[in-house]
């Protein structure tokens, strides 16, 4: 439960409409009660049995005193205007009653919407916040499909199954209370048979509902399961075709549905217990109270002095403990809503509650210009327990070109993502300007940095907005001299929308020469001091790469270049060629010092000839 309570603070904005809410529940409850209890005297004047009083009761306030002037008060009306006009009077009483019971709980109804879908948007706001602050190494161990699934679906569940039962944590207590206490003015006695009945009751609701909440966590697992598969096998589609994979990939997906379905059939045969379990369960209660009922009555016409309960009180009776059943019944089936919703409350909270590992200190340095070096001294990282990058000793000085060479996962990219401070160093320091980059505020330190990776990461939006991402009210002169600088005004201005044109999802519509130059025109606009070239031109074919490079040359110039690259021959004018072979600094130099020293870069230059 205590994933409910987290996810009931996001309700504290909306207090004043919840107060009003149950401000309008109770008022529903009140008025309700109150067009039964005037049940009882219409079935005395019906009855002939409605006891005379004639004086009007004094002394303190209290339940008898209640009861002795509601007495008082028929009597003089039916002496006054006589037996039917006096009915009438009840019934038109009645009628009112029951109009102000049901607009006071469709107003509350209506203050509860705004909440329910508020609550959803700001738990799917704070998702999103928190999953924008996560390391990258959060996502490298989630998959995109759960992550997804716990934003979409975890947060329906949540407004279904919990939100929905917002309405009645006022509602349904108040008046279950509210009828209690009536009851027992009426025949304590028979009210106590309920007090036993009823947690007997709970019990057995409550033993179905914890099995209800283990099911819904697998559901919802298996469900996040489902997406990362749609999610991968679209992503993978030309691959799949490819390798005529289709029937291994459906089949798999198969597998995965059918998981689904057994696990929802378990919660659906458990959830559709609740309503038939509850109210058999009422039922029994009821009848056990009609025989105790009539028994007392039968009691009381044996020995006349015992008039603890007239047959018109014990009908009133039943008809006010019969509005106590669908509340219960409500709450019962709440309880199954609420153990099935915490299961997908305990995912969201696995998220908001999710550890920021790159976080910026309170009293973090500005940081405008980069001006001196950047420095690793001993530095040391690994994502788990596996050592990625083992004492790395480095300085990059302003201005410097900085090539870092090398065979695959020996860590480039993540010193380069170090920089970038994606990543903290496990030990060891880093600094920008002789001062640690942890001390740094982050989005300064980020505002100094232009990425361009091998993969394009573009988004589903105009080539204008893509240029521009990150800066508030571009100037459209400015978008289109980035565009020229990185060699991509030209094919920009084929498009009959020119730089409204948009690129589709991922920039699918775009060749992979043309999604590059785009990056590159994003860096260019940002006019980074330090600038990350993470094997830009790897991925493109050599017309496309004599443009990228000829892009990135101009990008280049006068910055600060962190390179990586495996085609030496886009490096050689490197300022220093650095080789990292197994996380470790093997080497460094300019090309002609490290081809004289006939090391590990002299070996992979030679390959690359050879090839």
């Amino acid at each position: 439960m205590s994933h409910f309570y987290t996810i009931l603070k996001f309700a504290y904005p909306y207090k004043r409409l919840a107060l009003l809410n149950a401000l309008l529940n109770i008022l529903s409850v009140i008025f309700g009660l109150f067009s039964f209890t005037l049940v009882i005297p219409m079935l005395g004047i019906l009855f002939d049995t409605q006891q005379t009083v004639s004086l009007k009761p004094t002394g303190e306030f209290s339940t008898e005193w209640v009861k002795d002037y509601l007495s008082y008060w028929m009597s003089s009306s039916i002496e006054q205007v006589g037996p039917s006009k006096a009915l009438g009077y009840i019934c038109v009483g009645i009628v009112f009653a029951f109009f102000l019971k049901n607009l006071t709980r469709y107003l509350a109804q209506y203050t509860l919407a705004p909440i329910r879908t508020g609550i959803s948007r700001d738990l799917r706001r704070a998702l999103h916040t928190k999953l924008s602050l996560l390391s990258i190494s959060y996502f490298s161990e989630k998959r995109k499909g759960d992550l997804m699934s716990r934003m979409t679906t975890d947060v329906n569940q949540v407004e279904a199954s919990m939100m929905s039962t917002l309405g009645l944590i006022v509602r349904d207590p108040v008046n279950i209370i509210t009828s209690i206490v009536l009851l027992l003015v009426m025949s304590p006695k028979l009210t106590l048979v309920v007090f036993f009945l009823f947690p007997v009751a709970g019990l057995i609701i409550g033993n179905i509902g914890k099995s209800l909440k283990r099911k819904s966590r697998k559901g919802q697992v298996q469900i996040a399961r489902i997406l990362s598969a749609i999610e991968e096998n679209i992503f993978g589609l030309k691959v799949i075709k490819a390798f005529n994979a289709e029937k291994q990939i459906n089949n798999k997906f198969e597998d995965e549905l059918e998981k689904h379905q057994s696990i929802m059939l378990s919660i659906m045969r458990r959830r559709d217990l609740a309503s038939p379990m509850s109210e058999f369960l009422s039922t029994m209660v009821m009848v056990v109270v009609i025989w105790y009922g009539g028994n007392l009555i039968f009691d009381s016409q044996l020995n006349p002095e015992d008039n603890s309960l007239s047959p018109q009180a014990f009908i009133g009776f039943i008809v006010i403990f019969s509005q106590i059943l669908p509340p219960v019944k409500s709450l019962s089936q709440g309880y199954y809503s609420i153990q099935r919703g915490a299961a997908s409350a305990e995912r969201i909270s696995e998220i908001l509650d999710a550890e920021i590992e790159v976080k910026e200190k309170q009293d973090a340095t500005p940081i405008k210009s980069f001006k001196k070096s950047i420095v690793f001294k001993n530095a040391n990282f690994a994502y788990t327990e596996s050592a990625v990058l083992n004492n790395i000793n480095l300085e990059i000085e302003k201005g410097q070109t900085i090539a870092l060479v090398g065979q695959s996962g020996g860590g480039k990219s993540t010193l380069a993502n170090l920089v970038a401070r994606y990543y903290d160093v496990k030990g060891g320091s880093l600094s920008i300007d002789g001062l640690n980059i942890k001390n740094y505020k982050l989005a300064d330190l980020r505002g100094l940095m232009g990425i361009v990776t091998q993969d394009a990461i573009l988004f589903n939006d105009t080539i204008f907005n893509n240029i521009a991402l990150g800066i508030e009210n571009p100037d459209p002169a400015k978008i289109i001299e980035a565009a020229k600088i990185a060699n991509a005004h030209e094919f920009i201005t084929k498009f009959e929308d020119g730089y409204e044109h948009n690129i589709g999802d991922g920039g699918h519509k775009l060749s992979g020469g043309q999604k590059q130059r785009l990056s590159i025109a994003r860096a260019v606009m940002k006019n980074p001091s330090i600038l990350i070239l993470d094997e830009a031109t790897s991925a493109l074919d050599s017309e496309s790469e004599r443009l990228v490079q000829d892009a990135l040359t101009k990008l280049m110039a006068n910055r600060t270049s962190i390179v990586i690259a495996h085609r030496l021959s886009t490096i050689k004018s490197a300022n220093r060629i650095v080789v990292i072979n197994d996380g470790e600094i093997v080497e460094q130099g300019t090309h002609e010092e490290l081809l004289l020293t006939e090391g590990q870069y002299h070996k992979l230059h030679h390959m690359q000839n050879l090839n």
